[in-house]
């Protein structure tokens, strides 16, 4: 079977050896008889296979027991509501960095339930095209929000260092999830959702500092209450199995290669791209700045939109897919997730040179 070269935003592409593995046990899980899919998430086999998943990742993350990984439904929307509502006492103000339409979404997620909270940065008066790098905020403080990387405009926070470290950290890292080394010891709480870089769409992942947790606010609907997950582990009710399993596996792949070895190959991939497009004016990047662009998304446009639809449809002719930007924003947008090959990215940045010497 061949594959396309698939550049979507997400659900992303996940690695072939995974798909393989997953096929395998599709029908009948390691001779059980059954499916994953069929499986009681309270049988002993999908015990094992969300215990090996989550110490996957705690030895990715390199945290110990003062971590907390849980994996719940309703994708990093769900979390916006459910940071706000666990994490923003009565009497402190919830800090947040807008870079961006996940970012704008949490804060106003937040505003909406009648949390307090303050716009430490913004980058919405340049229609978010680069990163804030100084930080204004609001006392007594309960956290700093921020999203690392965004889908949408193509930025990245690839350096947290600048960020504060007196008031506790929380980071939307959906689209740059386990992508590069990260200090996880820096963040009291990270969520992402599994759709970009750990696994199929149905599934998040939140990392949560246990000491953080406990000055969470209780009292709340039950299945908002992160406590409820904790004391749980994940299993108050019917958790997303299937993904689960996914990212799991996953996972695995990932520890196998080590995040230094994924972030340089994710560099490799980008630069085939961003190298064309700074070779001329043909193509434009998005982006104000070279230090704020992503690795994950790569936007960029074409001198009109006329080129722009006819550059779509060629790539896709040549099975070179799913480079149409957000609908909000238009233009084109490269997604170089983990598991995309290195030759899906040799193949774009050709592509791109002979249609610009084509139509130039």
């Amino acid at each position: 079977m061949e594959r396309i070269h698939n550049f979507s935003a997400g659900p992303g592409v996940l690695p072939e050896e995974v798909l393989y593995e997953a096929k395998e046990d599709l029908l009948n899980y390691k001779g059980k008889g059954k499916s994953v899919m069929e499986m009681s998430h309270r049988s002993k086999e999908y015990e094992e296979i969300f215990n090996d998943c989550v110490a996957t990742m705690k030895r990715i993350l390199n945290v110990n027991d003062d971590y907390e990984v849980v994996f719940l439904g309703g994708g990093a929307h769900t979390q916006f509501l459910m940071t706000a509502l666990n994490c923003i006492p009565d009497g402190k103000i919830g800090n947040y960095v807008l870079t961006g339409e996940w970012s704008s979404k949490a804060f106003k997620e937040a505003k909406k339930i009648g949390k307090q909270v303050h716009i430490a940065a913004s980058s919405a008066e340049k229609n978010f095209n680069y990163l804030p790098r100084s930080f204004d905020l609001s006392t007594p403080a309960a956290f700093l929000h921020y999203c690392s990387n965004n889908t949408i405009f193509g930025t990245e926070y690839r350096d947290d260092s600048v960020f504060p470290t007196e008031i506790p950290l929380i980071c939307d890292m959906s689209s740059d999830f386990l992508s590069r080394p990260l200090i996880t010891q820096k963040y009291s709480l990270i969520y992402a959702g599994a759709q970009k870089n750990i696994g199929p769409a149905g599934a998040t992942c939140i990392v949560i500092n246990k000491k953080f947790a406990e000055g969470f606010v209780t009292e709340l609907p039950t299945m908002l209450e992160y406590q409820t997950h904790i004391k749980g582990g994940s299993m108050y009710n019917t958790p997303p199995t299937f993904p689960i399993y996914m990212i799991g596996l996953v996972a695995r792949w990932i520890e196998k290669q080590g995040l230094a070895k994924i972030e340089k190959n994710n560099i490799e991939k980008a630069g085939y791209i961003y190298d064309v497009i700074d070779s001329g004016d043909f193509y434009q990047g998005t982006v104000e700045k070279k230090i704020d662009r992503s690795l994950m998304n790569i936007t960029f446009r074409l001198p009109n939109e006329e080129l722009e639809n006819k550059f779509l449809k060629e790539a896709t002719a040549l099975k070179i897919e799913g480079l149409k930007g957000h609908r909000s924003v238009g233009g084109c947008r490269a997604s170089t997730y983990n598991a995309l090959p290195k030759k899906a990215c040799e193949t774009l940045a050709q592509f791109m040179l002979d249609f610009q010497k084509k139509n130039s």
